[in-house]
């Protein structure tokens, strides 16, 4: 039989594959505008999360989270940049901007750090301060090949970054705040779908294959997260955090082989240096976490 720790393992792989080959599915989607997307993705959340929140009785927890002022406005600001994070990656994905998405989840882990430093005061080692280096020299060395610089990158790892500072000013766990979060965007989402349904540009009920996708896009969203809570509580955080550069390969591997993206050599240099960063940053994180234990 398999230990809880492998059996944690194995979720954040699947959670991380999920997250990352999703690229092919909003790919098929991509003669949808992705607001509409994005506001299916909302609701069909939305009621997966309350659904499970009723099954486990924790709906009174979710009412308490947003009884309070402090807790409507963290949810909400942690909202925003959640559906910014969304909408980027879905636009990424039908726009040819594949590498650039899966630049951003690369670098976030160092965003993170970086904004661990500036927001909680925490202490970096000689090592990480360099890793956050060399990955800025990634962006602009390829800011300076193109001559433009990787807005979607820094849009992706940079709402992503902030939404994990708000998250760790909640004490929930990620389904409630999660549910919270879909729960404050849903009358928005209602009125994007009222509106470009009232103007007959909506796709909702013009294909039974549409309709499945569009509603299956909330298990998309939902299911991965709960594999993701399911291996932090046995693993880890070190081992999770390793695990999690499963979801930009996956999307790097759609974008280059499966969409054909062009990758030239600033691609290559920038990615190099983010790589190696990467790598120095897993490595140092490893050490630390192993001290400790030592």
């Amino acid at each position: 039989m398999m230990t809880e720790s492998t059996k944690g393992v194995l979720a954040m792989v699947i959670a991380c594959l999920i997250w990352g080959f999703s690229a092919l599915y909003y790919k098929v989607l991509a003669h949808i505008p992705p607001i509409e997307i994005l506001a299916h993705r909302t609701i069909w959340s939305f009621v997966l999360f309350a659904i499970l929140l009723l099954a486990q009785g924790r709906l009174s927890v979710l009412f308490t989270l947003l009884s309070t002022r402090n807790g409507v406005l963290v949810v909400g600001l942690a909202a925003i940049m959640i559906s910014t994070n969304w909408f980027a990656f879905i636009f990424s994905i039908q726009a040819g901007y594949a590498v650039e998405a899966a630049m951003g989840y690369y670098i976030f882990p160092l965003v993170a750090v970086l904004l661990g430093r500036l927001v909680f005061g925490e202490k970096l080692q000689s090592t990480q301060w360099a890793a956050v280096g060399l990955a800025a020299l990634g962006v602009v060395t390829l800011t300076y090949g193109l001559g433009v610089a990787p807005w979607i990158s820094l849009l992706v790892a940079g709402s992503f970054g902030i939404y994990g500072v708000l998250k760790k000013r909640l004490s929930v766990g990620p389904v409630v705040s999660v549910t919270g979060e879909v729960a404050l965007l849903f009358p928005i989402a209602l009125g994007v779908l009222a509106f470009v349904h009232s103007k007959g540009e909506g796709h909702f009920g013009t294909a039974a294959w549409e309709n499945g996708m569009l509603i299956f896009s909330g298990v998309l969203t939902a299911a991965p997260l709960m594999l993701f809570s399911y291996a932090t509580h046995r693993n880890r955080l070190s081992t999770v955090g390793l695990l999690q550069y499963i979801n930009p390969t996956a999307q790097f591997f759609c974008a280059v082989v499966i969409f054909g993206e062009p990758f030239g050599l600033w691609h290559g240099i920038a990615f190099g240096l983010i790589w190696l960063a990467l790598t120095l940053y897993s490595a140092s994180s490893l050490l630390q976490d192993r001290a400790p234990r030592r």
